[in-house]
């Protein structure tokens, strides 16, 4: 379905992300092989946005030159004054005041287009003002909760430090992904304040305007917690990292490739693997790799820029970089650099 003419798309990715302890921008750390945000644009590409802005700040020079490819409107949040002031700020970017906005974080990495479309769907078919995607966690610490009617519409969202001990209860959060109806969400966002334990402008104050006017806030509930948790972390990039490999791994099977223990095995999204190849535990295909049907990958092996013919075998703990070997080789097991 194609909102091209009407959706735009808003990425905020302008913070630091002290909690990496790098001086790299958050959004810049590599998950599956591509800076995180890459991962949320390629989620967004299937909705056929009219334009698609990322908002950018610390480091915002090495973010746009990351976003190349891409080729988003970027803009520039000059000081990290909250979600809600990271939104003003795309607004210069706004030609067409119709239709809706649809905002995500930069650090969603696991997001899929399919849950976006849905959540679109909804949003559209319901006339929505407002939509927020949510979850529910086991531990919802530093989420904001969302505070529900009995209707199952949203009364509000309290940020976790703003949250009282009843509130610190609720299961189900704020995953930080909204449809925002256009005129609405520019019209609002001027009045939205600044208290709040922060001094920020939080957009999920937005909430808290269309409630005060009586318009119903709906929510798309996402059963999958794992899509929406943004990564704060190198614990949380490396638990990203394996989350998107396994999904890539379990394509692949369902293509016809034998994995044994493919927990441990990485492919490279760049790579393909056809059918009725088996590959041993602790493979790496990495690169832009090619490997036809009936190969057999031992145990170890580590492949960068191969291509390889019909039914090779590659011996355990072979590395071979930058080759092309012809159908029906066997490489015994030994390191080998072509």
């Amino acid at each position: 379905m194609s909102y091209n003419s009407s959706l735009y798309l808003i990425i905020l990715a302008a913070g630091k992300g002290t909690r990496m302890k790098s001086q790299k921008a958050k959004v810049l750390h590599e998950v599956f092989y591509a800076p995180m945000i890459h991962h949320v644009l390629q989620a967004t590409s299937s909705l056929e946005a009219r334009r698609t802005i990322v908002v950018i700040g610390h480091q915002w020079a090495a973010v746009k030159e990351s976003l190349a490819s891409f080729s988003p409107t970027t803009v520039i949040q000059q000081e990290q004054l909250g979600t809600g002031h990271a939104v003003l700020c795309a607004k210069s970017a706004i030609d067409v005041y119709e239709g809706n906005v649809m905002i995500l974080c930069g650090d969603t990495p696991l997001i899929r287009p399919e849950s976006l479309t849905d959540m679109l769907t909804q949003h559209c078919s319901n006339e929505s003002i407002i939509t927020v995607m949510t979850t529910s966690l086991s531990n919802p610490t530093n989420y904001g909760r969302i505070i529900s009617n009995t209707d199952n519409t949203i009364s509000c969202i309290v940020e976790e430090k703003d949250t009282d001990s009843e509130q610190k209860k609720i299961k189900e959060i704020n995953s930080g992904i909204y449809c925002i109806n256009t005129k609405f969400l520019f019209s609002h966002l001027a009045n939205i304040g600044t208290d709040n334990s922060q001094g920020e402008v939080y957009l999920t104050d937005i909430v808290t305007q269309a409630v005060s006017k009586n318009i119903p806030v709906h929510k798309y509930l996402n059963p999958d917690a794992a899509e929406v948790l943004g990564v704060n972390s190198r614990l949380e990039l490396s638990q990203a990292h394996s989350a998107l490999q396994i999904r890539q791994n379990h394509n692949l099977m369902g293509a016809g490739v034998t994995m044994i223990q493919p927990e441990s095995i990485q492919v490279s999204p760049d790579s393909t693997v056809a059918k009725d190849v088996r590959l041993h535990p602790g493979v790496a295909i990495s690169g832009v790799s090619n490997i036809s049907e009936g190969c057999e990958i031992g145990t170890g092996v580590l492949l960068h820029d191969v291509i390889l013919g019909e039914d090779c075998t590659i011996g355990a703990y072979s590395c071979l970089k930058h080759c092309r070997i012809s159908k029906n080789s066997e490489i015994p097991t030994h390191s080998k650099s072509c």
